[in-house]
């Protein structure tokens, strides 16, 4: 086998682990987006517009006030492991380094809180949130991301929604209560993110705490701009129009949500191989990996945005008939969000260059035109006043990093795979959808037939067009890696029972 061959299957195995990685990631993305839209449809269905709305401000509040506690951590505790590689003996000392100041922050944040009178009850659990991220973001960094999937994206939106249901039944009307019944999850899982931490090699001399915090100091003020990018339209709503307004933003908004979790969870598999190549200045594995997730995300996240886009009245009509006049937020925030996610990860694939102040800068700069934007259009257009900004917003920190990314590091997105991915999403889930519509309307007829049509077309592509979208295949694979994951449980086959399994598989797929 030659260099160039090595090097090729090298790439393919590693765009195939991180594949089957994403997969978990996706599959508990996928349930904790649905799991959401199932919080929002509670709160919209128990709470009043108005009260629905002080819900959704103090939740959005309290999810920024977590990312400021938080000081930029879940980046740095995901980069940091693997420039560690070779010295193990600094990754004890890396972790206490992180973590002292959360805990610090996080306790001296909630105290002034409570002494300003803001948040209420919600605040007590502030420091079991900014913790819980920073422990999960740890295991990633030591590349087990089965934590973040079970306790984030199962377990507690799972308790998130059984409280809300139990409130719904129990104290119908009451804001506080709803948020309460939202929070609480925290306690239990914060327990189970510090048991999932890996057992570390004894510390040993030396420190890494000041290259920690040089690299994470200025991620701390971007994720705390990158934060109020999603929840400052509701808060400035509330403020300055209505808690109805606000409602009515945030439920027109969920969708925007369930299609960013795709890149969230893409971005929890992918960004500590990119760590890697990048440490190792292999820009062109790197740029491949970039242009391969960049069409994984383009297929999981445009059909969201397009089918949320078609049948707007459709999807409005379930959290109620009042909601159904924010049918314009759904429009402008779906074609925003096509642009975004078009572009790919790119702070990721910035903040695992190192290049954390450039990523600062842009969501410095997009936080700035969404709040110059809202402050604008929202007193005279209110919900569609935020959705514009916010719109603004996603194109300033999208487009500007893709524009670093391709002169500074030679990185950009846009491959074979990218554009099938964007041609057949478009296709199936744009064009067949508005052909339904116009034979059928905007009804649970015409939805029914383009998710019928358009999902069978959209099966068939994705198969057909597997290896220029690197897509994994390996069913046999899969297998492999899963008797890999379990073997030595209790209970489980010893390694010889599994190697006659892979035999057997062997055999059937030479006779197949």
């Amino acid at each position: 086998m030659t260099v160039l061959s090595q090097a090729g299957a090298r790439d393919r195995a590693d765009l195939g682990r991180v594949a089957r990685g994403g997969v978990l990631n996706l599959a508990g993305a996928g349930y904790a987006g649905l799991t959401g839209f199932g919080v929002t449809w509670l709160v919209a269905r128990g709470l009043s517009p108005a009260d629905a709305g002080l819900f959704f401000a103090s939740t959005a509040a309290f999810t920024v006030a977590v990312t400021v506690a938080k000081l930029g951590t879940p980046t740095g505790l995901v980069y940091w492991p693997a420039q560690l590689r070779d010295r193990p003996h600094l990754l004890r000392g890396m972790l206490r380094a992180a973590l002292s100041p959360v805990a610090v922050a996080a306790v001296v944040l909630a105290a002034a809180l409570w002494a300003t009178g803001q948040l209420g009850a919600l605040i007590l659990f502030l420091p079991l949130a900014a913790l819980t991220d920073s422990l999960l973001a740890a295991t990633r960094g030591f590349r087990k991301p089965r934590p973040t999937v079970l306790y984030d994206k199962l377990l507690r939106p799972t308790l998130q929604l059984g409280a809300l249901g139990l409130a719904l039944w129990l104290a119908p009307g009451s804001p506080g209560v709803f948020t309460v019944a939202w929070a609480w999850a925290y306690l239990p899982v914060i327990f189970l993110a510090w048991q999932a931490l890996p057992a570390l090699p004894p510390a040993g001399p030396g420190t890494v705490a000041g290259p920690f915090w040089r690299f994470t100091g200025p991620r701390a003020l971007a994720s705390v701009a990158q934060q109020a990018l999603q929840r400052v339209d509701v808060i400035l709503l509330a403020a300055l129009v209505t808690f109805t307004q606000a409602a009515y933003y945030a439920v027109a908004g969920r969708f925007v949500i369930v299609g960013q979790l795709a890149n969230q969870a893409l971005a929890y598999s992918v960004q500590p191989q990119l760590a890697e190549l990048l440490a190792a200045g292999d820009r062109p594995a790197a740029r491949a990996l970039y242009q391969s997730a960049t069409g994984w995300v383009i297929l999981l996240s445009w059909p969201v945005y397009l089918l949320a886009a078609v049948f707007a009245p459709l999807y409005l009509r379930l959290f109620g008939a009042e909601y159904r006049a924010a049918g314009g937020v759904v429009v402008i925030l779906a074609g925003a969000m096509m642009v975004g996610s078009g572009c790919g990860m790119v702070d990721s694939v910035l903040a695992m260059a190192g290049r954390t102040s450039w990523n600062l800068l842009n969501v410095l700069a997009a936080l700035g035109v969404n709040i110059g934007l809202d402050l604008l259009l929202i007193p005279g257009h209110g919900a569609v006043g935020a959705a514009c900004g916010l719109a603004g917003a996603v194109l300033t920190n999208n487009l500007v990093p893709l524009a670093q990314l391709g002169w500074g590091l030679g990185l950009h997105p846009f491959g074979r795979g990218t554009v099938l991915a964007a041609l057949l999403a478009a296709t199936c889930f744009g064009a067949v959808p508005l052909g339904a519509v116009a034979l059928l309307g905007r009804g649970s007829l015409g939805l029914a037939a383009a998710l019928g049509v358009g999902g069978a077309l959209y099966g068939a592509g994705c198969w057909r067009l597997r290896r220029p979208l690197a897509l994994p295949t390996g069913g046999a694979a899969r297998l492999r890696d899963l008797l890999a994951s379990v073997r030595g449980l209790p209970g489980v086959p010893s390694a010889g029972a599994a190697a006659r399994l892979r035999r057997l598989i062997r055999s059937l797929r030479r006779k197949v």
